[in-house]
Order: structure tokens, then sequence, then C-alpha cells
């Protein structure tokens, strides 16, 4: 018996190596990589005296996007172009410092009046209401401090198929002189289908004004690698929204047709824009404003294949050429950002409609919800 011990005992150790070699346990080939989605949270930094933190969300795909819960910033998104090769194709800082510092509005969410309102004031039921002027003559994206430079509360998911962080914050009476405590959420998620969706909320408990959006700027090329000229850009709309030299509209509602706004079908945005005095920087009112998503712009850089679409359910898209980098702006790896950079798809209702009686309301009474959404959808070329 005591001979038979160590027999069997071997017998079972073989066993087991046996069963360790079946199937793809023991295989030594080398599988292709391959992505999970996927969520992690870091510190980031502090702001008055509140942790920021960066949230970092990847797909199947190895799509990857980073956020930050100050601003509601989106500092990274990296996407493949044809060749299958990533590169982070928004600009943006290294550091919380410098985007506490700087004003370009890189990557934010913008808040609680995304664009501009004439002369920083606005009237509802009688009562006019006295706004900050930040940009010359105007009001613009919220005030001194919008949304852009608060640390909002953050929570984050991860599902099978899509992973993501809720933002919220609420907005007291009065702040930035906008009337009613505004309770505002901001949902950003990541799609296995290289989506980047954007779902706005809010609710009031006095009559306000609304419209929120996000900014940041795009470069198919990659961040600081060139100017933005040679992308095709393609709007959905038929008619503009002319402006005054301070960038308010005047009311009118104009065709497209026969003028340098024409982006009904593709263009280059380099094609016309020394033409256009100051660059582009100007809403277009979009085609079939019935509420419902639909898609409504599309760019595509020719070199890379990197090609994005935007989809929503607002009337409006402010194309912003980046005019006003001129290489003062360091952004991130030291790449300075000179102008025309980047280009804004911003999703939103009228600039200043709270004083057009002609353009789409974007007041909030008590007992409603704002509720609104925008896709970024990434892919390449055929």
């Amino acid at each position: 018996m005591k001979r038979l011990i160590p027999f069997l005992l071997m017998l079972a150790f073989t066993g087991i190596m046996l069963t360790g070699c079946n199937g793809n346990h023991g295989s030594t080939k080398k599988k292709p990589l391959k992505y999970e989605m996927n969520m992690k949270k870091n510190l980031f930094g502090t702001v008055d005296g509140k942790q920021v933190f960066e949230f970092t969300l990847t797909n199947k795909n190895g799509v990857e996007v980073k956020i930050l819960n100050y601003g509601g910033l989106v500092t990274q998104l990296l996407v493949p172009d044809k060749q299958g090769n990533f590169d982070d194709v928004v600009l943006g800082y290294d550091s919380l410092q410098d985007y506490i510092k700087d004003t370009p509005y890189f990557g934010a969410i913008v808040g609680r009046y995304g664009n501009r309102i004439a002369k920083g004031q606005f009237t509802i039921d009688g009562q006019t209401y006295k706004l900050a002027l930040n940009n010359g003559p105007n009001h613009l994206h919220g005030g001194i401090k919008g949304f852009d430079k608060i640390v909002w509360d953050a929570e984050d998911f991860i599902k099978p198929e899509a992973a993501g962080v809720i933002l919220t914050h609420l907005s007291p009476d009065n702040e930035e002189g906008y009337p009613g405590n505004l309770k505002a959420k901001i949902t950003y998620t990541l799609t296995n289908d290289n989506e980047l969706k954007i779902d706005y909320e809010a609710e009031t408990d006095k009559s306000t004004v609304i419209n929120l959006t996000h900014h940041s700027y795009f470069n198919l090329k990659g961040q600081g690698n060139g100017n933005i000229l040679g992308h095709h850009m393609q709007i959905l709309a038929d008619r503009f929204t002319p402006v005054d030299a301070t960038l308010i509209p005047t009311g009118e509602l104009k065709d497209v047709q026969s003028t340098l706004m024409d982006f009904r079908k593709p263009e280059s945005i380099g094609s016309r824009i020394e033409q256009v005095e100051g660059g582009y920087d100007h809403n277009f009112v979009l085609n079939n404003t019935d509420g419902k998503m639909r898609l409504v712009a599309k760019v595509a850089e020719p070199k890379t294949g990197r090609k994005m679409e935007v989809l929503t359910d607002q009337p409006g898209i402010q194309f912003y050429s980046g005019n006003f980098l001129d290489g003062s702006n360091i952004g991130k790896g030291g790449k300075p950002y000179l102008k025309h950079f980047g280009f804004c798809l911003e999703t939103q209702h009228f600039p200043d409609s709270p004083n057009q009686a002609n353009f789409p309301s974007t007041l909030l009474k008590p007992g409603e919800t704002y509720k609104t959404q925008t896709i970024y959808r990434f892919g390449v070329t055929e």
C-alpha cells in the first residue's frame, strides 16, 4: 500500500496536467489584441477644495474618451484612421491648471446659455434680467463662471454595450444673473458603435432661459497636426442666421443658396474661408426641425480617412472654424494651436433667441423638463 500511494499521486498529478492542456488554456499561440467596454476613474486635481476626477471610457473597438467633472471637459478622444492607427482628435491641455486659466472652452459643457445674448439682457414676464458682458457688448456662453468652470457632481456607469458619466449641478437662483434654481444633468455615454452621446436635462423653479451645448474643437488629422482647412464639411441646412458686427443675429433666416454658407454638399472648409470675414462662426438653421433625432452634419478628413457624423434633435448648429486660435494656446504634448487648427460643431438653439421672437423659444418654465440629445459618431471613409 505504501508503494501504491506515490504511484496514485503521480497519476493524479499527470491528470491535472493533461486537463490543463485541454482547450486554449495552455495554448502559447498569441491572440489578437481585443478590447472590452471599460471605465477607469483617477483623481486629476482639485478646484476650490473640490476633487476633480478624470473618467476614461474605452469601448470594444479601442475608442477612448477622457472626461473631467470640471466643466464636463472632454480632454481626449482617441479614434482610428483607415489604417487602424489611433490619434487624439480633440484639442485640449495636459494639466488642469491650463484649463482653469484659459478660456477657449476646449471640450467644455457650455451653459446656462450657449452662444451670445445681445447686450447681456433679456426679459421674461415683464422683468428684465441683466447678465455679465464678457464678449464685447454681449453675454457669451453663460458668463464669467459658466458651466464650463464648475466642478460637477459625478457618477459613472458601465454596461456591456456602453459606459459613461452622469454629471449634475444645482445652479442657484441668480447665478450669473439667470433666474431660477436650475437642476442640470449631463450624461456622457460611449457606445460600441463609436458614438459619444451627450444627453442634457434641466428643471427650474422659476421661468428662465436655457441653451446647453458641447464645445469640443475637433481635428480629424489629430490634435496639433495642422489646420482643418482640408476637411470636407457637410451641414444639412438650407438657411443660416446672418449676424451683425458683434456676431448677434439680425433676425433674418437667410437661404444658403449662392452664399459662402452653402454646405449642403460636402465642401472643404478652406475653399471659401478667406472670403468669409473673420472666418466661419455662424449658426445654421437645420432642416427637419421637428424635435426628432436626425443626421445634421458630416465631416471627413481625406488623408486619414476619419469621418465624424453629428446627430441631434436641436434646431441649430454653430460651425466655428477656430478663427481666434493664434498659437498662444500650447496644447497637449506642447503643440501650439494656430488659427484654424480645430473646428466646432455646437448643436443648439439660435444665438440671442431670448430677444428674437421669431426664433424657436429657449424659455423653460417650472414643471417642464428641458431634454435634448446630441451624438458625435466616428468612423472611416470607404
